[in-house]
Parts: structure tokens; sequence; C-alpha cells
């Protein structure tokens, strides 16, 4: 794991909007996976948890992909801004969700 600095860390959203929009995808998740673990519980077919883990999945990802695509609006709107991400560790973080 990275070490936690300055250069390394950047707040994923710094506008309220963008904020609430991630919270929103991960408790949509969160949902969700609450979902599986009751369906596993009850027994549910096997195609029912795995249609329920797929939905998990997908929400994951795109709350993933929201922080960096708000991390990049604002390395393009504030590329002197003092805690933006360089443009390599965006990728790198792209990539860690492809």
């Amino acid at each position: 794991m990275t070490e936690n600095t300055p250069s390394t860390i950047a707040s994923f959203a710094h506008t309220p909007e963008a904020k609430r929009k991630v919270v929103n995808r991960l408790r949509r998740a969160q949902g969700q996976l609450n979902a599986v673990i009751t369906a596993v519980e009850g027994d549910a077919g096997c195609r029912d948890v795995v249609q329920q883990l797929a939905a998990v999945s997908k929400a994951l990802d795109r709350a993933g992909f929201l922080v960096i695509s708000t991390a990049l609006k604002e390395c393009l709107t504030d590329p002197d801004a003092e805690d933006r991400m360089d443009p390599e560790e965006l990728e790198r973080l792209f990539l860690s969700l492809a």
C-alpha cells in the first residue's frame, strides 16, 4: 500500500454534488449486498445469488468510476491545484477498476 501523503491522496469529491452522487451509489451497493446476504441465508437459488452479486459489483464499479471521473474533471479544470493527482496515478486507478 502506498503512503498517504498529499501527493498520493486527493479528495475525490470537492463538491457536495459529487460527494452526494458517490455516497448514493455506495448506499445502493450496500443495499444490494444486504440482499445477497439475505438470499444466501434464505437458501436462494444460484441464479438469484449470482444476479445480486453482479448488481453489487456493477454498483461498486460505477462508484469507483465516478470517483475517478470527478478527480479527472478537477485536474482539467484546476491543473495547478495543490492536491490534484497526476495523470499516471489517475490512469492506474482507472485501470485497477477495469
